[in-house]
């Protein structure tokens, strides 16, 4: 059975920890807006988030490594620095708007570093790119919001 080598496996299981986090940033976006559509928009893309580490466990399960992540001490800081922004931001739809294009955008850098790898099997680099796709369209989604604001 093919395995990934050690060197990519840390970097899946950090991508891995960064979803996580995601998904849980994106909820608590979704908790500090009334907009209803940007409430949907950041209540969908938690659940985005969600299926991205439940296909990734799927596809680690297959090259025998595990998903012991819930999330990083990063991620963790991050949201309460938006539960912080959120107490005291004029314009708290903006402020979440700016936390998820950022968090787009180091989510993206992480795909393109894992997606270099060549020690990367044909299978996992579909669906990284998929994954990667998404986000793509994400954040020109954020950005076309932002720029409506």
């Amino acid at each position: 059975m093919e395995k990934y080598t050690k060197p990519l496996s840390i970097k899946l299981n950090n991508l891995l920890e960064k979803i996580h986090d995601g998904e849980k940033g994106f909820q608590k976006a979704s908790e500090h807006t009334d907009h209803i559509f940007l409430k949907k928009y950041f209540e969908k893309k938690s659940k985005e988030r969600y299926d991205f580490g439940n296909e990734l466990n799927i596809e680690f399960q297959m090259f025998g490594l595990q998903d012991d992540i819930n999330g990083s001490i990063t991620g963790a800081a991050h949201r309460t620095w938006m539960d912080i922004k959120a107490l005291f931001s004029v314009d708290n739809e903006q402020s979440m708007l700016e936390a998820a294009i950022t968090g787009e955008k180091a989510a993206l850098e992480d795909y393109n570093e894992i997606l270099n790898q060549s020690s990367l099997p044909l299978r996992t680099r579909a669906l990284l790119l998929k994954q990667k796709e998404a986000i793509e369209n994400d954040l020109r989604v954020i950005k076309k919001i932002e720029d409506l604001k």
